[in-house]
C-alpha cells in the first residue's frame, strides 16, 4: 500500500532525500528490506547509500544505519538472506540468547522477597492476599527474555570493517536513531548532540529493545527502549532537516479481519477466532497505524515543502500478518514478498509518481515494472563483486571522490549505475 502526499513549493536548490524506517520486530526488518530493495532497482537515479538523512527506529534502525554506513540493499540481502555476502556473517542465533545474567540477577533477590512475605503475613494476617504475592513476586519477571548484546556485538564488528564507521559523528550522512527513556517516556534522539557520541551499535541496540523481550539499554543514567513506545515512524525528524521527499516505511498495519483464515486455512468469522495472539498482533497493529496516519497528516500541514512516500503492506496482505514477528526462518521468504508487492504498488499509482520524481531528478523503470515475474534475488546476484578489505576501502575512497567531483560539477552528474 502506497501512499502520497504532494509538496506545494518548487525546489530551489539541490533536492534532499530523507529516509525513515519504522520498526517491527525481525519479519517487519524482513518487509522494509525488500520494500527498499525495489526502490533501489525501480527508481533510476536514486542512490539509497546517498540520501541526506536517516532515522530508524527499532528493527528499522538495523536498516536506517546500513545505509548511512553505504551498506546497500543488494549487499543487505547478502548478509541477512543468502549468508554470502563474504563481508559480514549474519547468525540468528545470536540475537535469541536467553537473558542469563537477568535471570540471575532477579532470582538473587527471591530468598529477601519470600522472607519479607512471610513477616508481614505473620505481623498482619489479615492484611495478606494472593494480589499482594503477585505484586511482590512481580519484581522476579525478567526485564527481557533475550540478551540483546548480540545485537550490538554484530553491529559493531559490521560498522568497524571496510572503512565504515561506528560513530555518528564520522559519517558523511545524518543519522538519528530513536529510542525513548523507560522511565520519563521521553524520546531520545541517537545522532543528535549530547547522544552522537553514543556508539552506532549501541544506540540501535536501545532501539530495539523492545519491552519484555529485550532488557533496556542503560545510558547516561537512563532505562532506554525500543523507539515505537512514543511514535511509530518519527518521520518529523527527517522533515525537520529541510528535505525535499520524504520516503518512509512502516511493515505493521492491521489485518482485514473480514478475510482473515486459521492456521489450517479455513476462512475465520472473526480475528478473534485466531485466539490470543492474533488479538494482541491487531490490536498493537492498530494503535501504531493509528499513530501515524495521525502524524503524516499533520506532516502535510507542516511540512509543505516536503513530498511524502509512504510504503505499507497492504490490509489484506496474509503474508506479512499470519508470518510470527520473530520468525528468522521466514525472513527470505517475507522479504521476496515485499519486494513484489512493493514494484506492483509503484506500477499501480506510476502516473502520479512521475511528476513527484520528475521534480528530483528521477525517473521510475517501466521495464522493470511491467516485469511479470520479478525476483528478489535475480538483481542481488547480478551485483555480486567479491571485494577484500583492501579493495572495499579503495572502492569506498573511489565513491567519495565521485560524489565530491559530481557536487562541482552538477551539470554533468549522471545516474549512478
Amino acid at each position: 500500500m502506497l501512499s502520497l502526499q504532494n509538496a506545494s513549493t518548487p525546489i530551489r536548490r539541490k533536492p534532499r532525500i530523507g529516509l525513515a524506517v519504522a520498526g517491527g520486530g525481525p519479519i517487519g526488518g524482513m518487509y522494509e528490506l525488500g520494500a527498499l530493495r525495489a526502490l533501489d532497482e525501480a527508481i533510476e537515479g536514486l542512490d539509497l547509500t546517498r540520501l541526506h538523512v536517516y532515522v530508524g527506529v527499532s528493527s528499522g534502525a538495523f536498516l536506517a544505519a546500513s545505509l548511512a554506513n553505504r551498506i546497500d540493499t543488494a549487499n543487505m540481502c547478502r548478509i541477512f538472506l543468502t549468508g554470502d555476502s563474504g563481508d559480514v556473517h549474519f547468525k540468528p542465533e545470536s540475537f535469541l540468547r536467553p537473558a542469563f545474567f537477568e535471570y540471575a540477577r532477579r532470582v538473587i533477590g527471591l530468598p529477601r522477597l519470600v522472607l519479607d512475605f512471610w513477616r508481614n503475613a505473620l505481623l498482619h494476617p489479615g492484611e495478606s492476599s494472593v494480589a499482594e504475592l503477585l505484586g511482590r513476586f512481580g519484581g522476579l519477571i525478567p526485564n527481557g527474555l533475550f540478551d540483546n548484546s548480540g545485537i550490538e556485538e554484530f553491529l559493531r564488528d559490521a560498522f568497524t570493517r571496510r572503512g565504515r564507521s561506528n560513530d555518528f559523528r564520522e559519517l558523511k550522512r545524518k543519522l538519528f536513531v530513536i529510542a525513548v527513556d523507560l522511565d520519563s517516556g521521553e524520546t531520545v534522539r541517537f545522532g543528535a548532540p549530547d547522544w552522537d557520541e553514543v556508539p552506532i551499535s549501541v544506540a540501535v541496540q536501545a532501539s530495539s529493545a523492545l519491552p519484555g523481550l529485550y532488557p533496556p539499554v542503560k545510558l547516561q543514567g537512563r532505562h532506554l527502549v525500543d523507539g515505537a513506545l512514543r511514535r511509530t515512524m518519527h518521520g518529523s525528524v527527517a522533515l525537520d532537516e529541510d528535505i525535499d521527499l520524504l520516503i518512509g516505511l512502516n511493515p505493521l498495519v492491521p489485518y482485514d479481519g473480514h478475510a482473515a483464515r486459521g492456521s489450517d486455512g479455513q476462512r475465520l468469522n472473526s480475528v478473534t477466532e485466531g485466539g490470543l495472539p492474533m488479538v494482541l498482533s491487531q490490536t498493537f497493529r492498530t494503535l501504531l497505524q493509528s499513530r501515524m496516519q495521525v502524524g503524516l497528516a499533520k506532516y502535510a500541514q507542516q511540512y509543505t515543502h516536503s513530498d511524502q512516500l509512504i510504503l505499507e503492506p497492504d490490509h489484506n496482505d496474509a503474508e506479512v500478518f499470519f508470518t510470527n514477528a520473530f520468525s528468522y526462518s521466514s525472513r527470505r521468504r517475507v522479504c521476496e514478498h515485499a519486494y513484489r508487492a512493493t514494484l506492483r504498488d509503484l506500477g499501480r499509482h506510476r502516473e502520479a509518481l512521475r511528476p513527484m520524481l520528475a521534480r528530483l531528478g528521477l525517473r521510475l523503470r517501466d521495464e522493470l515494472l511491467d516485469h511479470p515475474q520479478p525476483t528478489l534475488m535475480e538483481g542481488v546476484r547480478r551485483s555480486y563483486h567479491p571485494r577484500t578489505e583492501t579493495t572495499a576501502r579503495l572502492a569506498r575512497a573511489l565513491d567519495d571522490v565521485e560524489e565530491l567531483m559530481q557536487a562541482r560539477h552538477p551539470a554533468g552528474r549522471r545516474p549512478r549505475r
